[in-house]
């Protein structure tokens, strides 16, 4: 079974107690729910969210010996408090985000995460979300989609990829993953380089077709005010978009200004080198921690 990352510093800062009430808002395999679910035994309460559909069905079946303790709901953790409120539960006592993207999805050619595998030109984490990735570049001109590469793939030659991009759907050779990566490695002359080509615009794609940052933006907002005094909200991020938030959010609130929230976590927790070894993964997480102090 995988291990999550950072798993035991994550139960470390959470500090999940007996009838403690939790929220796993990326559920993934529901790693860190069960570990959430044991610590808290014999009455504490997780609730798990997850875009898609196929994790909430596997975390059922892996977590269903907890019974009513453990509930999934398929939703983002952009939505937590309204969703939490169809459970009558108003405040929690600890929460954690995993923003990593799951094995289970890169390995679905289907999905159309990976440029290692063809598929369809989706990668939305929810099926039935209204705009795949195909959607997407059908309406997009190729400025906003040379500025997307460049701002969420931090990607040098954005330009010169949105235009092969753009060009090659319009002569209709863009319909699968492989294609796609084609296309990007041929416009910038794929060389030997330490990674693919692809890889910052296959992460641009995904970020803008899942509206990820935005969604992110508004947990970061709204998720700390659930928490009972003493709680605490745990992010592990693995870029720096998404890093770089959290950190500014936390440190925002926890402001001399703001008494409401004690930042936990100075620098963020990094993994060690025998997690790194045995998960390549790990090396670049980061672990953010707030807590509630009113």
């Amino acid at each position: 079974m995988h291990v999550p990352v950072l798993l035991n510093e994550m139960l470390q800062l959470l500090k999940p107690r007996a009838g403690g009430v939790y929220l796993d808002g990326a559920l993934g395999a529901g790693g860190y729910s069960e570990a959430i679910l044991t610590a808290s035994g014999p009455d504490g309460v997780v609730v798990g969210l997850d875009l898609d559909p196929d994790a909430v069905r596997r975390a059922r079946a892996r977590l269903a010996l907890f019974g009513e303790r453990f509930r999934a709901v398929q939703g983002g953790f952009q939505d937590a408090p309204e969703i939490l409120r169809r459970f009558g539960i108003h405040h929690i006592d600890g929460a954690v985000l995993d923003l990593g993207l799951s094995s289970e999805q890169l390995e679905a050619a289907e999905r159309g995460f990976s440029f290692l595998r063809s598929g369809p030109l989706d990668m939305r984490f929810d099926p039935g979300a209204p705009e795949s990735l195909a959607d997407l570049l059908d309406r997009i001109p190729e400025e906003e989609l040379a500025r997307m590469i460049a701002m969420y793939g931090q990607e040098k030659r954005s330009r010169r990829i949105a235009r092969a991009i753009l060009s090659a759907r319009v002569r209709g050779e863009l319909t699968t993953t492989e294609d796609l990566a084609r296309v990007i490695a041929r416009s910038v002359k794929f060389g030997s380089g330490r990674i693919h080509p692809a890889t910052r615009t296959f992460q641009a794609l995904r970020i803008a077709v899942n509206r990820e940052l935005e969604n992110l933006e508004r947990a970061l907002e709204e998720i700390p005010d659930l928490l009972n005094p003493g709680g605490r909200f745990c992010v592990l991020s693995y870029h720096s978009l998404e890093d770089r938030r959290v950190k500014h959010s936390f440190r925002d609130k926890a402001s001399p200004n703001r008494s409401k929230w004690l930042l936990v976590t100075k620098k963020p927790i990094r993994s060690p080198e025998e997690e790194i070894r045995a998960n390549p993964r790990a090396r670049s997480a980061r672990l953010r921690a707030l807590e509630a102090v009113r």
